[in-house]
């Protein structure tokens, strides 16, 4: 007698299915593997001496083993899991790398990182096929425990390490392009940005008081924003950064309130994004500021809101550079270039060039 007539919590073996089915024990195995191998009425009889025996089939993780893939993408953050679904530049990447997932049928697996000296374990041990790695800090171990795993792998826009392909855009030459409309006619600038490092900490910084920015998004931009003010003759100093520890529109409303309501209030905001620059903009609304002629005012991305708002921005597509990571972590690109477009859009927020 089968097993699981005998014991109903039993599970029926893959021989005992290919007995009662009359066929052989490879068969069984390739209706659930590789179904195009078996003719449609040995499959029948499989699946139907399967439901009678109560046998499920492989266990997913086996079938994996055997074909020497598991058929999931890891993703991996920075940060902490529902970083994922607070931060819509976060949302727009992802939504690129499932768009692909679901094309080519593997799964997404998101590996949750809490900054704890555990991360790197987690990330050696995730079951994937290779990694996505959002964009971190210079010295993120999690990084270095992404390499040592062998598989392959892609960081989006940066840092560049252990020879990983890096995609995403020139985020440098990007912000020398905004920065120069933001502060045209500019007497006190200010750049509303990201953190510096990991630990996220706010603050206010003249150019000239700026130390070691390891996030390369952070640090490529700010680079780009200084280029922009010096190179129209202006002292490095005179550019203000105000480090906001998340992107946030209520970070940047925040912020940019309290700047705008002291003293040497600013004249010109480039904000790492669209969501600071709206918060600016909220700023800027409550306190009677009037945009641009009392403040300019620029973002980063061209999200949705930016155009109803009136948002001048840098357009990028971080939903087509999620699928490009995604593609090329699974090695079916066909993008011969790491770097993607972008552009700024001039609308009312802003002052008109000189």
């Amino acid at each position: 007698m089968p097993r699981s007539e005998h014991n109903p919590r039993a599970r029926a073996t893959m021989r005992e299915v290919a007995r009662a089915a009359g066929v052989s024990t490879m068969t069984v195995s390739y209706t659930y593997s590789r179904p195009e191998r078996v003719s449609p009425e040995a499959a029948a009889k499989v699946r139907a001496a399967a439901q009678q025996l109560g046998y499920p089939g492989p266990h997913p993780a086996a079938r994996s083993l055997s074909r020497g893939r598991v058929g999931t993408l890891g993703v991996v953050l920075g940060k902490h899991l529902s970083y994922a679904f607070d931060d819509p530049q976060a949302a727009r990447f992802l939504a690129g790398v499932s768009d692909v997932c679901a094309t080519e049928g593997v799964g997404l697996t998101l590996v949750p990182i809490t900054g704890a000296p555990s991360d790197p374990h987690r990330v050696r041990q995730a079951a994937v096929d290779g990694f996505v790695v959002w964009t971190t800090s210079d010295d993120d171990p999690v990084l270095d425990a992404v390499a040592d795993t062998g598989l392959p792998a892609v960081v989006h826009a940066g840092p560049h390490k252990h020879a990983l392909p890096v995609i995403g855009i020139d985020d440098r030459a990007a912000a020398t392009a905004v920065g120069k409309v933001a502060f045209a006619a500019a007497r006190r600038p200010l750049v509303l940005g990201f953190p510096l490092d990991r630990d996220r900490t706010r603050q206010l910084l003249s150019g000239d008081q700026v130390p070691e920015v390891r996030f390369p998004v952070t640090r490529n931009r700010w680079q780009g924003y200084l280029d922009a003010w010096t190179g129209a003759g202006h002292p490095p100093a005179r550019l203000r950064l105000a480090v906001c520890p998340v992107n946030r529109t209520a970070d940047g409303e925040s912020f940019a309130r309290e700047l705008l309501a002291g003293p040497q209030a600013p004249d010109a905001i480039a904000a790492m994004s669209d969501e600071l620059a709206l918060g600016a903009l909220g700023a800027a609304a409550g306190l009677g500021v009037r945009v641009p002629d009392e403040l300019a005012v620029t973002g980063w991305d061209d999200r949705e809101s930016a155009a109803s708002a009136g948002l001048s921005t840098l357009a990028q597509s971080l939903r087509e550079q999620g699928a490009h990571c995604a593609r090329t972590a699974l090695g079916i690109t066909t993008h011969t270039a790491l770097q993607h477009p972008w552009q700024v859009v001039v609308r009312g927020t802003t002052r008109p060039q000189e």
